[in-house]
């Protein structure tokens, strides 16, 4: 018969030795008053058993169970403090989907469609795999699938795209000495819209309203040309978009800014650009030149930014009885920018475009 001493020392627990370091942890750990009540407790726990204090007395001490107190005495000497700083991982319920129920879900996403829409929705996927619509939504935002979205895209056919690309890139990237980029086009077909009433203000719980339905008062045609030294900006508004209107724009160029400096203009392929009446002007005047944008390229001229600026800050949800009213709000944006310009940074080079590109085709391609 085993006598009750050694009975007893054979189930005493391991010894548990503390460095320097752990041991003023632990001592702050005991001690603080902003850190959570459990990482105390587990603290005073270690400390305790660190002192040779037996299991039983610390569970009678700190008002806890004696398993808890062999739990954290087993953690701690394991993972040592890093193990008492975390619980230990929970095996969690078991999942009512099983993971070939997930994989069709997703491959069903990805490959099909249904028969009478062009693509799948939470509901009409759930009535097709079986399980509820909580499930595919589930499942979709996991693996980051979103069919209700699409994103629009256009590739250039542009014989020359490459040749046009470095020499825009090239004007944002590495501008010539001496000389101002201008981003120059036309924001065609500007409406003055009047709201038939009166939109209701925004108020905490409500966002701003404005009535769908207007009356049409005529349209107006910005002329702007962005320097992209500065963020300023030059505009005129006219009734058309012809090539009379684009050199009687260039005229006001030349006029505002300094004679001393060569003029590199960044435009798109739109015909007014290349009109023999246009071209002729240029030759007069020589400290002109020319940049084209490839065909289907807008996103390469930054004035093109500004034009979004614009549209989104004071044209959308704006109400104008008239074109004159329209157009002073113009002239009273571009004078707002110009006092305090936003100047748009050009970051991507050509190499990093042109990857781009070739990843788009190489996709598109592997579709037919």
């Amino acid at each position: 018969m085993i006598e009750p001493k050694l009975l007893l020392m054979s189930r005493r627990a391991t010894a548990i030795v503390l460095t320097p370091e752990e041991k003023s942890t632990l001592d702050t750990w005991a001690r603080g008053r902003r850190i959570e009540a459990r990482l105390v407790q587990r603290a005073q726990i270690i400390r305790m058993a660190a002192e040779g204090v037996l299991s039983q007395d610390i569970a009678a001490e700190l008002e806890v169970s004696r398993p808890t107190v062999q739990l954290w005495r087993q953690r701690f000497l394991a993972l040592r403090l890093s193990g008492l700083e975390k619980d230990a991982p929970r095996p969690g319920r078991l999942p009512r989907i099983s993971p070939q129920k997930v994989r069709a879900v997703v491959e069903a996403t990805l490959h099909t469609k249904p028969a009478d829409a062009t693509h799948w929705s939470t509901r009409t996927m759930a009535k097709a795999q079986g399980i509820s619509e909580a499930s595919v939504r589930r499942i979709w935002k996991q693996h980051n699938l979103k069919p209700h979205l699409t994103k629009t895209f256009k590739l250039s056919r542009d014989p020359r795209f490459v040749d046009k690309l470095r020499d825009v890139v090239g004007l944002y990237m590495n501008p010539p000495e001496k000389a101002l980029v201008l981003c120059v086009d036309e924001k065609c077909q500007i409406q003055a819209l009047e709201r038939t009433q009166p939109g209701l203000p925004m108020k905490p719980g409500r966002c701003g309203t404005f009535t769908h339905d207007y009356r049409r008062h005529g349209t107006t045609t910005l002329f702007a040309a962005l320097n992209v030294l500065d963020g300023k900006v030059i505009g005129d508004c006219m009734p058309l978009h012809r090539h009379q209107e684009f050199i009687r724009f260039l005229k006001r160029i030349d006029q505002e800014t300094p004679a001393g400096l060569n003029l590199h203009i960044i435009v798109d392929n739109y015909s007014a650009h290349k009109h023999p009446r246009v071209r002729s002007w240029l030759k007069r005047h020589p400290r002109f030149q020319m940049h084209f944008t490839p065909t289907s390229s807008s996103w390469l001229n930054l004035v093109e930014r500004w034009f979004a600026y614009l549209t989104q800050k004071r044209i959308r949800r704006g109400s104008f009885h008239n074109v004159p009213a329209l157009i002073e709000a113009i002239f009273d944006y571009i004078d707002n920018n110009n006092q305090n310009p936003h100047v748009f940074v050009w970051t991507a080079s050509v190499e990093r475009i042109m990857t781009k590109i070739a990843k788009c085709k190489e996709a598109l391609d592997a579709l037919h």
